[in-house]
């Protein structure tokens, strides 16, 4: 069965300006390097080689990136510069580019040592419509797990106080979701064609009737830099997380 990838690079970078004044979050550098080859080479390495890249903000830089560095992959661009789609809308249209029977989807500013082989292995040994890696941290919003079975069954907002439950669960354990899940490609079906549309809504939405699982690595490194201090500290750092 044939496994391809999808990066999110699409984003705005707010959130990491003024880094982003002049190119997409997926361009900025960490010790030489860019988000978007860290995170290519990681998906290379774990033995994928149909990638496709979605690109909005600061597009044409992403494309020119893209054209003049090589890698050992072939690599696809989904260009929503017109209108960004969000996650699971960028994911539904990118379907053309996508011929997997199973899809790694990988947010470009996250760097983990997650072993993606295990993650993909783990989710279609399971036959999950879609497997997220997650852990054990601090963050504002949780994804609520069964605390036996790791099945999806709600979310959390621990500053707002909004929660939704999708699914009974026997225990609820809160993880924090880590930017990185594998999904079968039935889940296209379920997505509206050319609408703005967040992975987590669709993952709640289908977790009654499907299996939504988490997968833990709560033991390895991870870290979000999606934010400037974040990308700062990491740069005083030599880039070691």
């Amino acid at each position: 069965m044939l496994t391809s990838a999808m990066v999110f690079a699409a984003g705005l970078g707010t959130r990491l300006q003024p880094l982003t004044n002049d190119r997409p979050k997926a361009l900025v550098e960490i010790n030489g390097h860019t988000l978007l080859e860290t995170t290519l080479q990681k998906i290379i390495q774990s033995g994928i080689t149909e990638i496709v890249v979605n690109v909005h903000h600061f597009s044409h830089l992403v494309k020119a990136f893209l054209a003049t560095h090589t890698f050992d992959a072939d690599i696809r661009v989904s260009d929503e510069s017109d209108f960004l789609r969000d996650t699971a809308g960028g994911l539904k249209y990118a379907e053309p580019l996508l011929h997997g029977d199973h899809i790694l989807l990988h947010n470009v500013d996250i760097l983990s040592d997650l072993d993606l082989r295990a993650l993909v292995a783990d989710h279609i040994d399971h036959h999950a419509l879609a497997t997220l890696a997650v852990r054990q941290r601090t963050t504002s919003r949780y994804l609520l797990f069964d605390a036996e079975t790791l099945q999806l069954g709600g979310w959390q907002n621990v500053v707002t106080g909004e929660k939704q439950v999708a699914r009974p669960m026997r225990q609820e354990l809160p993880l924090g979701f880590s930017g990185i899940h594998v999904v079968s490609r039935e889940i296209l079906r379920h997505i509206p064609a050319d609408q703005k549309l967040s992975m987590t809504p669709l993952y709640l939405a289908l977790a009654p009737d499907h299996l939504i699982r988490g997968y833990r690595h709560d033991s390895g490194r991870w870290m979000d830099v999606g934010k400037y201090n974040d990308v700062v500290k990491l740069r005083e750092n030599g880039g070691k997380f």
